[in-house]
């Protein structure tokens, strides 16, 4: 009798929905902080670290889950899957803060740039309105942009866990 092994699409889905609740509350956190527009780079890094350590966490459960084995592929399969649901419901989110919550948010994450444009001096004064009109016009282009962004980033911390984390089935 052989015993079932675990689905990686069951997996993906669970962590996937854990990831992007996790997201959201953070996002709502930054919301309430009015800090959801700052470009400040400790926000990307914790979102960084949140998207790994639950991608790993994932990974350590499947693998505890099939008896203590895990091939690379299936790490990977899993990265890119909790990525996957993660990225879904984070533009979900993305898409309510721009055109419900918050509706200047374009309006806002294009000022921003155009400050930091001004003050870094390197493009010209056209040049930065051009960037300043173009993030308004075309904010939706940045929904599946989150969203590729966060399966190709699922998929090397997925394939760097089972590279870490990998223990391939014996055969006799």
């Amino acid at each position: 009798m052989e015993e079932s092994q675990p689905k990686t699409g069951k997996y993906s889905l669970n962590f996937g929905l854990i990831l992007g609740l996790i997201s959201v509350v953070f996002g709502i956190m930054l919301y309430t902080m009015d800090a959801h527009t700052s470009q400040d780079p400790a926000n990307t890094v914790i979102s960084i670290v949140i998207m790994v350590a639950v991608i790993i966490w994932g990974i350590i459960s499947f693998r505890k889950a099939n008896n203590g084995f895990l091939s690379l592929g299936e790490a990977a399969k899993l990265g890119a899957g909790i990525a996957l649901v993660a990225g879904i419901i984070g533009v979900i989110y993305t898409m309510v803060m721009a055109n419900v919550i918050d509706t200047d948010f374009a309006l806002k994450i294009a000022e921003v740039q155009k400050v930091k444009a001004e003050a870094d001096g390197v493009m010209t004064p056209e040049q930065i309105q051009q960037q300043y009109d173009g993030t308004i016009n075309y904010f939706w282009i940045s929904y599946p942009i989150i969203l590729i962004f966060n399966i190709i980033a699922g998929l090397v911390v997925g394939v760097i866990g089972g590279l870490i984390l990998k223990k391939v089935k014996p055969t006799y």
